[in-house]
C-alpha cells in the first residue's frame, strides 16, 4: 500500500497530516501526487471531496522556496467558499515551512488587508478570477515568478462565466510553468482549455462509486415546453407537498427570475447563486436549513455544497448539462435512508441531452407527458 513517506516530503508534514487523522493517500492523491512532483501538467477528473485538495498542495508546499518573497503558486477557484477550504488546509502545511506565506484573495473581504499581505510576499495566492484579476490591475499582484498553477473546479468556472477572466489571468503567467488542472466534469470547453494553456498533460481520471441509490430516489421526467415550464413545475410542486426542495436553474439569470416568479406567488422560497454576497449566501442556507424557506432555487455550482438533511424534492427546472451534473443535484435528496423525488422538466429541445444523461447513468428515467 503506497503511503505519504513514499514520496519524500517534509517530515514536518506527515505529523500534520496524522494529526488531522489523514494517515493514507485517497485514489486521486494516489494517482496525481507523484505526476505532479515530477513536474508534469496534469489534467485530474476527480469529484468533491476525493481528496484533490491536498493531491495539488502537498507538492506545491513541497517546492515553494520560502527564500523568494514573491508568488510563486496561484491557485483559481470558482467560489469563495472553495477559496476559504483551500486556505484553511493550505496554511495547515504552511506552518511547517517557516518563511511561507498563504494570502486568500475574493470578493467580499477588505482589500487593504489583502494589499498589506501582497506586500509583505506571499509564495502561494489562493483566489477568485474577479479579485485576482483585480489585484493585477492594481499592480498589487505580479504573477512573473508563479510557476504552478492550478485551476479548481475548472467546469464551474465554466457554468459561472469566469473564462475569460481566468484566461486572462493565464496568459499573465510564464509559459515555463506547471499547470495542474482540477475538474468534477469535462466538457468541452474544459478540454480546450487545457489542449490550449497545458504541455503534454497527464490524465488522471478517478471513477467514483457515485451512482444513484435508485431505491432511495425516484426519478421523473416531465415532458411539456418551454412556455409550459413554469405551469408544470408549479403543478408538481402543488401534487408533491414537498417539506424541503432544491429546483435547479442553469443560470443565475434564471434562478433570480424563477425565485421572484415563485415569492409573488406566495411560495416560501429563495435564491442560490455566484451573485450573492458571501453574508447573503450564509443568510438563505441558514433558513433554508431552519425550514424557513421550503424551496431553494439554485444554480449548478451549489449542487455541490448542498448538504441539508430533509430535502425530500429536487427538481430540474432546467436539464443539466451532463449525467455528472445529474448525479451531483439529484443527490441533494434521498440521504440517510430517507426516501427522495427527482424530477426533470425537460422540453422537446432537451431531449438529446436527456438521453445522454440517460446513456451516461444507463437508466431510462420514466416519463410524464404534462397537460395544463
Amino acid at each position: 500500500m503506497t503511503t505519504f513517506q513514499d514520496w519524500g516530503f517534509l517530515p514536518a508534514f506527515y505529523d500534520i497530516l496524522r494529526d488531522q487523522g489523514i494517515v493514507n493517500p485517497t485514489p486521486v492523491q494516489e494517482a496525481a501526487i507523484p505526476k505532479l512532483l515530477e513536474g508534469h501538467d496534469l489534467i485530474a477528473q476527480a469529484q468533491t471531496g476525493t481528496g484533490k485538495t491536498l493531491a495539488f498542495l502537498l507538492p506545491i508546499m513541497q517546492k515553494i522556496r520560502p527564500d523568494v518573497e514573491s508568488a510563486q503558486a496561484l491557485v483559481i477557484t470558482p467560489t469563495r467558499e472553495l477559496a476559504i477550504q483551500i486556505t484553511a488546509e493550505a496554511r495547515k502545511l504552511a506552518a511547517a515551512r517557516e518563511g511561507v506565506s498563504v494570502l486568500a484573495a475574493y470578493g467580499g473581504q477588505d482589500v487593504e488587508r489583502q494589499l498589506r499581505k501582497l506586500q509583505g510576499g506571499s509564495q502561494l495566492v489562493i483566489g477568485t478570477p474577479g479579485r485576482l484579476l483585480d489585484h493585477m490591475r492594481r499592480g498589487s499582484l505580479q504573477l512573473g515568478k508563479v510557476r504552478m498553477l492550478v485551476l479548481d473546479e475548472a467546469d464551474q468556472m465554466l457554468h459561472m462565466g469566469f473564462f475569460e477572466e481566468v484566461e486572462s489571468i493565464i496568459r499573465s503567467i510564464p509559459r515555463s510553468r506547471q499547470t495542474m488542472l482540477f475538474s468534477a466534469t469535462m466538457p468541452e470547453k474544459v478540454r480546450n482549455l487545457a489542449k490550449t494553456y497545458m504541455k503534454q498533460p497527464q490524465d488522471v481520471r478517478i471513477s467514483t462509486k457515485s451512482e444513484i441509490p435508485r431505491e432511495q430516489i425516484r426519478q421523473l421526467v416531465i415532458e411539456c415546453t418551454d412556455a409550459s415550464r413554469e405551469r408544470a413545475l408549479l403543478d408538481m410542486m402543488e401534487r408533491d407537498m414537498p417539506y424541503l426542495g432544491v429546483i435547479f436553474c442553469r443560470t443565475k439569470v434564471r434562478a433570480k427570475q424563477l425565485n421572484q416568479s415563485l415569492q409573488e406567488k406566495g411560495y416560501m422560497s429563495g435564491e442560490l447563486h455566484g451573485d450573492l454576497s458571501q453574508a447573503k449566501r450564509e443568510q438563505v442556507m441558514r433558513s433554508f436549513r431552519k425550514a424557513k424557506l421550503q424551496f431553494l432555487i439554485a444554480t449548478d455550482v451549489a449542487a455541490r455544497g448542498i448538504d441539508v438533511e430533509g430535502i425530500t424534492h429536487v427538481y430540474n427546472y432546467d436539464v443539466p448539462l451532463d449525467h455528472e451534473s445529474y448525479i451531483h443535484r439529484i443527490g441533494r435528496t434521498g440521504r440517510a435512508g430517507e426516501k427522495g423525488l427527482a424530477v426533470t422538466f425537460a422540453a422537446p429541445n432537451d431531449m438529446p441531452e436527456l438521453r445522454n444523461i440517460e446513456r451516461g447513468i444507463g437508466q431510462k428515467i420514466a416519463r410524464e407527458r404534462y397537460e395544463a
